[in-house]
């Protein structure tokens, strides 16, 4: 079995490595010598997030990386992110630790019936959540972000008729703040879908003094009760500027990492899922590891590529959207 056939089947380069390695220096090795950037979302394990050139969202994590004159960006998140980096860069070559960190929101969405969906409205002008793939964006005529859903739709025409997707709950979020009358593709992500709102109730009691923050992403319910709703980055600010002591972290648990370092003293408690588990983390998020970055950079695979006529029609809606951006002044 060759390299291309075992990525086929494990979705990732699978070999031995010398168990004596420091593979944090050996990363910085290779960073050098192959010229590359490494990008790590906040839902990283934080031993990746640890060594990355750049923390953060999807979208500004690839905007970073189109500024630089790296050779090779190496993404440490999922599949439509390194697509995203790819509509950004496409010159560059990017890699994806491992080809099977997919998304629950995205594949919550198939761009085919995505596009018979559209075609029942097409007076409607599509905003589509950064959250989706290439191909979903390249049937959309503008793309937002979490942080900046409400102020795009507000920045339209009042009888601007407008379908958004693919997530249902930043769409209904974003419709109870505007006030419009949004069609919602009924999509979502099951790591915001799992809060249980009973056990969040009791650790609040236990808690008193707590800031219960939480993302847009989850379930209506849940965000009523927020002390606070934002992006992952804003969450992070949110406690940073606070003078709480203690926050409930509605959102994937691996943003607590960089909220600890932040806030040392501050205590960071993860919202309890409907299920077994101590904390909520999103499984396509954790399939990337130390390990699996160091041979994705070592043997410049699994790449991750973009039809070209894909790549140009998903950067309109991006650029449309960063217009709107520059000037709302966001």
């Amino acid at each position: 079995m060759d390299i291309f056939e075992e990525i086929n089947i494990k979705g990732f380069v699978d070999e031995p490595i010398d168990p004596t390695l420091d593979l944090f220096e050996e990363i910085e090795k290779l960073k050098k010598e192959k010229n590359a950037v490494i990008l790590a979302h906040y839902y990283q394990e934080p031993d990746i997030q640890d060594i990355a050139d750049y923390i953060g969202d999807s979208l500004g994590l690839s905007q970073e990386a189109a500024k630089t004159d790296a050779d090779i960006i190496v993404f440490a998140g999922v599949h439509f992110m390194a697509e995203t980096a790819k509509i950004l860069s496409p010159t560059k070559k990017v890699l994806l630790p491992d080809l099977k960190a997919g998304c629950s929101l995205s594949d919550s969405c198939p761009p085919h019936l995505f596009s018979k969906f559209k075609e029942k409205y097409p007076d409607h002008l599509v905003i589509t959540y950064v959250n989706c793939s290439a191909e979903l964006k390249a049937l959309s005529d503008i793309v937002c972000t979490s942080s900046n859903a409400v102020q795009i739709v507000e920045s339209l025409p009042k009888d601007q008729k407008i379908i958004f997707g693919p997530d249902r709950n930043l769409g209904t979020y974003v419709a109870k703040k505007t006030g419009r009358d949004l069609v919602l593709w009924n999509g979502a992500c099951m790591v915001h879908e799992i809060f249980s709102m009973q056990r969040i109730a009791k650790l609040r009691a236990q808690h008193p003094e707590a800031k219960f923050i939480a993302h847009p992403e989850c379930e209506d319910a849940i965000l009523k009760t927020a002390d606070y709703i934002g992006s992952t980055t804003g969450l992070l600010k949110y406690t940073m500027n606070s003078e709480a002591k203690e926050f409930i972290v509605a959102t994937e648990s691996g943003i607590i990492h960089q909220m600890e370092k932040a806030n040392p003293g501050k205590v960071f408690i993860p919202a309890p899922p409907n299920n077994t588990c101590a904390c909520n983390d999103c499984p396509h998020m954790k399939r990337n590891t130390l390990e699996k970055l160091y041979l994705c950079m070592k043997n410049e695979l699994p790449e991750v590529s973009v039809p070209m006529d894909v790549i140009e029609k998903a950067r309109l809606p991006i650029e449309r959207m960063l217009e709107i951006s520059a000037r709302l002044g966001l």
